[in-house]
């Protein structure tokens, strides 16, 4: 049974569901309504700004009619209907989260253990079933990594998997960029180093927040690529060396590219970033790409560094790391805010050729919340 009361004075309605009461303010309320005066039909943007909503807006009836909530507002005296079920999606009647660091619910942090659970796609069947391309994408927006199998072996396939959820994101490196051993190259990624797990292009700002690499050729012996969860190693850090976790997303580090010509990018943000009420939503951590620290106090700079590598020994922990070698024709991807990548060194014998490109999270997670409302609505 649900129920519905009128609370401080009409300023909010308690609203029982289920057993539970939930309340509402009556200007959320107001300012969320989606009747036609409020919202466009067509693609749901509200019609007026919250300077069009009076200010003292007060619930002055308020029943509820089977899953509809009947809501009267004053001075307006206009009578609107809300879905409870949209309602209960949107609670904010919750307990705080203080912990710092927390992570939503549909982030799931991730060791060596994914390694039985990587979110793994068929490259035509997600590209050709809504439902495969749905659930990989789900997958990879949930940990922060899938694979695709069964690819074209030509160049430039990588942009068909950009195309499965969103757009090239081109840099200075242009649309795409090779990833093999060059004569003195511009970045060490083009050599057979083996290369400690990073995030790529801290530099930018913002950075890119996908990024696929593509494999072609694969014989040369070693080149394992490894991916780790930057998420997992800030948490670890964060119960291991509380101080530790405090100052490396406190004060920022700096880093900065000028390996080109014309190119000199710079940036300035923490190893590790926390939005405003202590959620974890970004790690950015380049050692080959980090500038002389400037921002961190005399006092501080000492733990400021231990902490720094602190924070390094966990990401080379193996027990962190998801390791595999690619075949021709596969790629992975990862959300570039998110995991670390990495790749073991090669020989110089046989061949090693991967394209990379960038892309955006927004993409990813506008196609991924499209199919799945498609699908939702199919099963109806």
């Amino acid at each position: 049974m649900t129920t519905v009361e009128i609370i401080e004075d009409g300023r909010a309605i308690a609203l029982t569901v289920a057993g539970e009461t939930y309340r509402f303010h009556a200007i959320w309320l107001r300012d969320n309504a989606w009747d036609d005066a409020t919202r466009a039909p067509g693609n749901g943007q509200r019609l007026i700004a919250l300077r069009d909503i009076p200010e003292g807006t007060q619930i002055a009836a308020a029943s509820v009619d089977g899953e509809q909530l009947q809501l009267n507002f004053a001075p307006e005296g206009r009578q609107i209907s809300y879905d409870i079920d949209w309602l209960m999606s949107h609670v904010y009647d919750t307990r705080e989260n203080t912990q710092i660091g927390w992570n939503s619910d549909d982030v799931t942090p991730w060791d060596d253990a994914l390694i039985d659970h990587i979110p793994l796609g068929d490259f035509a069947r997600v590209q050709s079933d809504p439902a495969a391309r749905a659930a990989w994408l789900g997958g990879v927006a949930r940990y922060g990594f899938g694979k695709l199998t069964g690819g074209p072996v030509k160049e430039g396939a990588l942009f068909q998997v950009a195309d499965l959820f969103g757009y090239v994101r081109e840099t200075n490196y242009g649309r795409h960029f090779e990833v093999r051993t060059e004569v003195n190259p511009t970045n060490l990624a083009y050599t057979g180093l083996g290369l400690q797990a990073h995030t790529d292009n801290p530099y930018r700002d913002p950075v890119p927040t996908v990024q696929i690499l593509y494999c072609l050729e694969n014989s040369a012996e070693g080149g394992e690529n490894m991916v780790v969860d930057g998420f997992a190693c800030a948490l670890r850090l964060r119960d291991e060396n509380p101080e530790g976790f405090e100052l490396l997303s406190r004060y920022c580090a700096r880093f900065e590219y000028a390996g080109e010509d014309g190119v000199c990018l710079r940036s300035r943000r923490p190893m590790i970033e926390l939005a405003p009420d202590g959620e974890l939503i970004g790690v950015r951590f380049n050692n080959r790409s980090a500038a002389a620290i400037t921002d961190v106090p005399y006092a501080d700079m000492e733990a400021y560094y231990a902490a720094y590598r602190h924070l390094g020994e966990i990401i080379d922990d193996p027990a962190m790391e998801v390791t595999f070698k690619l075949a021709p024709g596969e790629c992975f991807i990862v959300n570039n805010t998110r995991v670390l990548h990495a790749r073991k060194g090669y020989s110089g014998e046989g061949s090693r050729w991967l394209q990379g490109c960038y892309a955006d999270m927004d993409g990813l997670r506008s196609t991924h919340a499209a199919l799945v409302q498609k699908l939702e609505m199919a099963a109806e």
